[in-house]
């Protein structure tokens, strides 16, 4: 990966990349907010997605995909016995692209978080809660 010095995804131990492709990998997330919770980065240093070549953004959305599918249908290991980890039963996507939107590693991630059933009393609004008095907008 060519790299900056300072950035953490660009000295990343390559012991943690679940998967990868030309353009990109994906890591869990080092700060996980959910079982699964996984970061796909592009190989190169950009901050932002509109930075990406229209190449890197298909590559990041190919991973972004490939570990949805890897949390959905686990591999399971010959004389496995229960104790499972739970499937997701939807996910959040997320990209804070810019520091007045979050983002504090300017290097360029999309956040892809598992999400189950009753980890919150009411999820709706997904996203959206970030501005917790606009998440509601179907009771106004």
């Amino acid at each position: 990966m060519p790299h900056q010095s300072a950035c953490s995804f660009c000295n990343l131990d390559t012991s943690t990349v679940l998967t990868a492709n030309d353009h990109a990998i994906a890591i869990p997330d080092g700060f996980p907010i959910s079982l699964g919770h996984t970061l796909i980065i592009p190989r190169r240093h950009i901050v932002s997605f509109f930075d990406a070549t229209r190449e890197e953004q298909a590559a990041l959305l190919d991973l972004l995909a490939e570990v949805r599918e890897r949390l959905l249908n686990p591999p399971r290991p010959p004389f496995a016995k229960g104790g499972s980890l739970p499937l997701p039963d939807g996910f959040n996507i997320g990209i804070n692209d810019g520091a007045a939107a979050g983002q504090t590693v300017m290097h360029l991630h999309i956040h892809l978080i598992s999400r189950y059933a009753g980890d919150m009393p009411d999820p709706r609004g997904g996203v959206r809660l970030i501005f917790p008095d606009k998440a509601a907008y179907w009771e106004k």
